[in-house]
């Protein structure tokens, strides 16, 4: 029998930029859980730590939307913060049952060297990136992100 001389593409260059696409995050994640690491922190406990920073009184069911986990996972997550001394939950005036997040000092001294980490990665990760490519990769991605909205 003749060979196809046009076998069927099974991996075509879309594919090639999409696992590239994928590619990028995993990395990164890899990159900053040996970073964080340091510090005796998970990339996911640096995260919990950037957005109570950014939003003190943040209860634990908005971060875990802010973190994309369950409130379960974020539970856990705050028990060891707060086992660390980096977190204090604080009940709710007015609402027992709802918890606020708030950073203990220890937290508050750490951040700066987390910050410095951070810079570094994201040198790493731009690095040979000039700031027209990135204006225009944040544009793609942006676009790429509501293209899959439902």
């Amino acid at each position: 029998m003749a060979q196809d001389l046009h076998p069927p593409a099974y991996l075509t260059d879309t594919d090639e930029l999409v696992f590239l696409i994928e590619e990028v995050p995993r990395k990164l994640r890899r990159l900053f859980d040996a970073s964080t690491a340091r510090f005796g922190l998970t990339r996911t406990q640096w995260r919990a730590l950037a957005y109570i920073f950014r939003t003190p009184g943040l209860t634990q069911t908005e971060l875990a939307k802010c973190l994309e986990l369950e409130r379960a996972s974020v539970g856990h997550v705050i028990d060891q913060l707060e086992g660390a001394d980096y977190v204090e939950r604080r009940a709710m005036e007015g609402n027992r049952r709802v918890w606020t997040l708030h950073l203990q000092p220890k937290a508050m001294q750490i951040l700066p060297a987390l910050r410095e980490e951070a810079e570094a990665v994201y040198q790493r990760l731009f690095a040979g990136v000039s700031k027209d490519e990135t204006a225009m990769l944040k544009r793609l991605l942006g676009t790429m992100s509501t293209n899959l909205e439902p």
